[in-house]
């Protein structure tokens, strides 16, 4: 993050910076679950962080230059993520789908916060922030419908709308960090996750027996 956005951060001790731009995320997500983004505060955030009024402006200049510095975090984290697959499952649709369904629970699982954030938030994101939201879910439903539409190519399932199903995938994914405390209550693991959502798609899609594991 302080790499990406050097010509709005101001400090010029690397050291420093990061730890106290870290301080502002925590901050900024723990408020933002508590009572919302837009009606945190920057006196709030600046005591829940610790610094000054004076200091948080050395990181942003507005609270929507955070809130797209929070935002281009996520996109970066699912595109860098689920953006380039192991070579060994380019000839394998299949088990890039089942690839592509555990890297994200994963990765949602250890980004919970920021993941919660970007949903939660996301109806009154300014416009540039909504845009940015969007194209992230769509780019992660375009890699889902790329494996689907390999699995149909090599007749391994059925999937009569493959843009559909890939959109009807999304929210199954989605669940898993915006809900998490449903499942914490019944004692599901990420493993457990993985395999009860990846169940239900390779059913959904009429996944022939016999492929590949």
């Amino acid at each position: 993050m302080l790499d990406r956005h050097r010509d709005t951060i101001r400090t010029q001790k690397p050291h420093i910076a990061v730890t106290k731009l870290a301080r502002i995320i925590q901050s900024t997500l723990m408020l933002s679950n508590r009572k919302g983004f837009h009606s945190m505060s920057l006196r709030e955030l600046a005591t829940a962080s610790g610094l000054s009024m004076g200091a948080l402006y050395t990181y942003f200049d507005s609270k929507d230059t955070l809130l797209m510095m929070i935002l281009g975090e996520v996109s970066s984290a699912v595109s860098s993520a689920l953006g380039c697959p192991p070579a060994s499952l380019a000839d394998d649709p299949v088990r890039r789908l089942r690839w592509l369904l555990e890297t994200h629970v994963y990765l949602t699982e250890t980004m919970q916060p920021w993941f919660l954030f970007a949903y939660m938030e996301a109806k009154a994101f300014p416009k540039e922030g909504r845009e940015k939201a969007r194209r992230s879910e769509l780019a992660t439903e375009a890699l889902i419908s790329d494996a689907l539409a390999d699995v149909v190519q090599r007749k391994q399932a059925s999937v009569p709308n493959v843009e559909l199903t890939a959109a009807l995938i999304k929210p199954l994914l989605q669940d898993w960090y915006v809900k998490r405390g449903k499942y914490r209550r019944r004692g599901v693991t990420p493993e457990q996750y993985v395999e009860a959502v990846t169940g239900f798609v390779e059913g959904a899609i009429s996944l022939r027996r016999g492929m590949s594991r």
